[in-house]
């Protein structure tokens, strides 16, 4: 028996790893990127920063400072790239979660930490383990500055089609002064759990005399008691539907759905400590050290209604059902009476989940005259998921009148009172552990010749080698009747009461909004005891895997200028070594190991050029090829047996390939008045491939199976779009606005035998607005982000739609004194719903996460 219990990687070790690494003499970042970001102040002065960043860059880039990002009502990294053009925000939990650019899946992006990657898990057991950057991690006060790169460059790390997100700490010799202390606290009210929470941040550096060596160590605790409130319907396959007359429809039918209540308690604390060294003017080493710990316990309390959940041998029986024609030329259930037997259901879930991240690089530059040796070497891993996933199984028997339609969750249960705590009795449990784990090793290795004539002005030549490691890990823990000390609770020895209203801003009159529900001091006093004592536990090997993957680089660019014209051209050649691990279920219920290998290689050219039309206007341009490699998930080549019909399976496809872009941008750049643009983008993406799921048979041992599992589209995705940008400081009277729309018209190929999709992710609209005022010590700003709908996957025939989101927030400040600030912020505002339905207007689900208010102190000595 397999025990749910995981020991976590410690700190030391990556800092061991780090340490060690300065016997190769490995070097650090080049010196010329350092950002004085410490001594940027007001909102004001670091636009202006951002446009002078954005105006020397030979690429397409946008950047955000460190005194932005302070200003923005942000607490993690993906709210404040809401801001730049091109960007939206999963905000499915209430706050930036992963980042879409450009019309692109998250899953096309890539985030990096001061030039490297950053491991990240998810605390989720139904998360896919993705090459998305899990934002939860990082918060802001963290960082220096944001560097959005929208056109790559040989150097830069290959992974991203939409844009590479560089995020940079600070550095503890770019401060002004000898010893530097900087703190703040806040109290931060959610208004839909109506809980108050600390925050808290402090950063201490100090120098020495002769500026050669600096310590730098920042600390941010957050705490947070999140509510998510939901409507959902969980979408099956098809079933017979025999209606009580004995007529028979074969249509997609419903799992079930109900009304929820989901709540989180989050603490996340993270460390980062930096040490820089300058032992003369041609040597700059720097360690940078983080670790971020989040403990994410959660609830989830969901009274349910079922229909293809109650179907016996693939027939629901259901009287007076309603049906709908869907994309695809089927018919969907959409309405009608099901029961009497075990017509509701109702599922509270504990969960004891967490993420951590961690981090140790090593960095420097050596100046040798006209060359700069540039090395970079350093490890980060991470570990997510939940301790115990215990969920509660309770029943009661009634007749159920479902009725689905856009945004439509209506239910009503015939025979028995919601209210009654007394109608529903425990039948089953179970405990759904989940590990993730992620881990890479890195090494970087460059050389930069800067010439003294002719028109290439400087080459760069470099090596850069990855070791990544990617682990997903279940035990299944079971118990019910029959189970040592199981008692079959009713829901009233287990409750106290209703629960709050629910979902009151999208729900229709007829959903269900309140129920009995679990009191969680009963549930930690009598049913979590008892649910531990009455468990057994087994490994479940068909969702075990591991995935390893080797990746190796070598680089050249070469910078120029001729007159007015300048920029940079390269070739980056990558190998990549894929081995994925895993379990076939086999026909007598047992697991056989296998291990698919799977290597490519890839030759991506790239060219930006820039033209100075005049000081004030710059055009700028750029073609290149791109690639991002396949999600984990996947990958993996593990098989599970359906649970009811044995020929059927489900799998990854460890040899997709990966998706490439031929990529090509022009745009023009008028900087007019100071701290001012008018800027304006094209942008085209051809993507080669897109993946898509299909049932095919395949020999599994000495069986014929039908095993579905994902495969590369034969065509890909055609993006195009612009982008415009305006920021404008209005004279001398404090305002200032910076407004960008994107527009991004993407198209997705055909599959044969499926409907033609639009591309996942996209939004054909995209527009940000920031109004300021700042004079003297007052700081007001406003903020409205905006996406028009985005599409998802297929669920019941149709393609997933998620409708338009536009939230508002609002920040303050007030210098009290020249070393403390009063601020306030809100976010969310307007208290906007996410909600999503098929094409066919079949509910998926809404979801309320509320605003979020905050008041708070900073100080900087």
């Amino acid at each position: 028996m397999a025990k749910p219990h995981f020991k976590p990687l410690l700190l030391p070790r990556l800092i061991g790893l780090a340490l060690g690494a300065t016997a190769l003499g490995a070097m650090a970042q080049d010196a010329a990127q350092q950002l004085d970001t410490v001594e940027i102040r007001g909102v004001r002065a670091t636009l202006k920063k951002n446009l002078a960043e954005k105006r020397e860059s030979q690429n397409i880039v946008d950047s955000i400072s460190a005194e932005d990002v302070g200003k923005f009502p942000d607490k993690n990294v993906a709210d404040s790239l809401q801001r730049v053009p091109g960007i939206s925000v999963d905000r499915i939990w209430g706050e930036g979660k992963a980042i879409f650019v450009r019309g692109t899946d998250k899953n096309l992006n890539m985030t990096q930490l001061n030039g490297q990657a950053v491991a990240s898990s998810e605390w989720w057991l139904n998360e896919p383990q993705t090459r998305s950057f899990n934002y939860d991690v990082l918060p802001s006060e963290i960082v220096g500055s944001l560097d959005v790169f929208k056109s790559p460059s040989a150097d830069l790390d290959e992974g991203s089609i939409g844009g590479l997100v560089i995020v940079k700490t600070r550095k503890p010799l770019a401060f002004k002064d000898q010893l530097t202390l900087q703190a703040s606290a806040e109290a931060m009210y959610s208004k839909l759990p109506g809980k108050t929470d600390p925050q808290v941040s402090g950063l201490l550096n100090w120098k020495s005399d002769d500026k050669s060596f600096g310590v730098l160590l920042a600390i941010s605790s957050q705490k947070r008691h999140m509510r998510r409130d939901g409507l959902e319907q969980f979408s099956d396959g098809k079933y017979d539907v025999k209606d009580q007359n004995g007529a028979v429809t074969n249509a997609y039918a419903s799992w079930g759905g109900g009304s929820a209540i989901f709540r989180q308690e989050r603490e996340r604390t993270t460390t980062n400590l930096a040490l820089q060294f300058q032992p003369n003017p041609a040597t700059d080493l720097v360690l940078n050290l983080m670790d971020s710990d989040m403990k994410m316990n959660n609830n989830n309390q969901n009274y349910l209604w079922q229909a293809g959940g109650l179907a016996v041998g693939g027939v629901i029986s259901a009287v007076d059902p309603k049906f709908i024609t869907v994309a695809d030329g089927s018919k969907a259930l959409v309405g009608g009476t099901v029961g009497p037997k075990t017509g509701v259901s109702f599922e509270p879930i504990y969960r004891e989940s967490y993420i951590k991240s961690r981090v140790a690089d090593l960095d420097g530059t050596y100046q040798g005259g006209n060359w700069q040796l540039h090395g970079q070497v350093g490890t980060t891993n991470s570990s997510g998921g939940s301790s115990h996933d215990r969920h509660f199984w309770m029943e009661g028997d009634t007749r159920t009148t479902i009725s689905l339609g856009p945004d439509h969750y209506g239910v009503k249960y015939l025979d028995i009172n919601p209210l009654d705590a007394k109608a529903l009795t425990l039948k089953a449990g179970d405990d759904r552990i989940r590990r993730m784990e992620a881990k890479e090793n890195y090494a970087q290795g460059d050389v930069t010749f800067d010439l003294d004539s002719g028109v290439i002005k400087a080459v760069k030549l470099g090596i850069k080698l990855r070791d990544n490691t990617l682990k997903n890990t279940r035990i299944q823990g079971t118990a019910g009747p029959g189970s040592t000390g199981w008692q079959s609770f009713s829901l009233s020895d287990l409750s106290t009461g209703p629960s709050p209203l629910l979902s009151q801003a999208a729900a229709t009159s007829d959903a269900l909004t309140q129920y009995a529900w679990y009191d969680d001091a009963l549930v930690a006093s009598k049913g979590i005891p008892m649910f531990d004592k009455a468990m057994t536990y087994k490994d479940v090997l068909n969702e075990n895997y591991q995935i390893k993957e080797r990746i190796s680089a070598v680089y050249a660019k070469a910078d120029y200028a001729m007159g007015q014209l300048r920029g940079d051209f390269g070739l980056r050649f990558v190998r990549t070594q894929q081995t994925s691990d895993g379990y076939l279920g086999n026909a007598s219920g047992g697991f056989s190991p296998t291990s698919v290998g799977n290597n490519y290689t890839d030759a991506l050219p790239s060219l930006n050029v820039v033209y100075d039309l005049s000081k004030q206007l710059i055009l700028r341009g750029s073609v290149s090829r791109a690639m991002a490699r396949q999600t984990f998930d996947l990958l993996s080549p593990g098989m599970r047996r359906d649970g009811t019909v044995l020929s059927k399976g489900y799998a990854g496809n460890p040899l997709l390939k990966p998706v490439h872009a031929n990529q090509a941008e022009i745009g023009a750049e008028w900087y007019y008045a100071d701290a001012a643009l008018i800027s304006g983008t094209f942008f085209i993406k051809k993507l080669d491939t897109f993946t898509y799921k299909a049932s095919k048979s395949e020999q599994v041992g000495s069986e014929t199976l039908t095993i579905e599992r994902p495969y590369n589209a034969d065509n890909g995705a055609d993006i195009k779009g612009f982008e415009l940008q305006w920021q404008q400081p209005f004279g001398n009277t404090g305002f200032g606005t910076v407004v960008n729309y994107t527009f991004t018209d993407a198209k997705a190929g055909a599959v044969a035998g499926q409907p033609r999709l639009k591309v996942l992710g996209n939004s054909r609209d995209q527009f940000n607005f920031s109004g300021y005022y700042e004079q003297g010590p007052i700081t007001l700003r406003v903020s409205y982000n905006y996406r028009s709908k985005s599409y998802g996957n297929v669920e019941m025939g149709g393609q997933v739609v998620n409708s338009a989101y536009g939230q508002w927030d609002a920040s303050a400040s007030w210098d009290v004194t020249p070393k403390i600030a009063l601020y306030a912020s809100a976010v969310n505002l307007n208290n906007e719903v996410i909600k999503s339905n098929t094409v066919d207007g079949i509910p998926v689900g809404v979801y309320e996460n509320g605003a979020r208010y905050s008041l708070g102190i900073r100080a900087k000595f």
